[in-house]
């Protein structure tokens, strides 16, 4: 089997006042997903495929996303969250996210 990217979405989190990453990641994650309607779900879904979710985040300091939280943010599929350098630090306690969002779909070989 073989995925094909479906969706490619991005989001933009920020934590005004704590400079915690994992909040602004969920922020970012949140902003991206909530951008678009994918009703192409419910034949993935009918016809046996999976749907693949594969989550970059970047912060300033990404060993410090906590990635199971980030994983909670999105409701479908099997999902893959990795955090890596990227993002901002503003003043003294403004961190901002970036989240990259990639949904491939793979169907068994018998529903092509």
């Amino acid at each position: 089997m073989t995925a094909k990217p479906s969706v490619l979405e991005f989001g933009m989190g920020v934590d005004v006042h704590g400079r915690d990453a994992t909040k602004a990641a969920c922020r970012a994650v949140s902003d991206a997903i909530r951008h678009s309607s994918l009703p192409l779900f419910q034949e993935v879904r009918e016809r046996g495929g999976k749907m693949l979710v594969d989550v970059t985040i970047g912060v300033p300091d990404p060993d410090s996303v906590k990635v199971d939280v980030v994983r909670r943010e999105l409701p479908h599929g099997e999902v893959t969250v990795r955090a890596v350098s990227g993002g901002l630090r503003a003043g003294s306690d403004t961190l901002i996210a970036c989240a990259a969002i990639i949904v491939s779909v793979e169907y068994p070989e018998a529903s092509r």
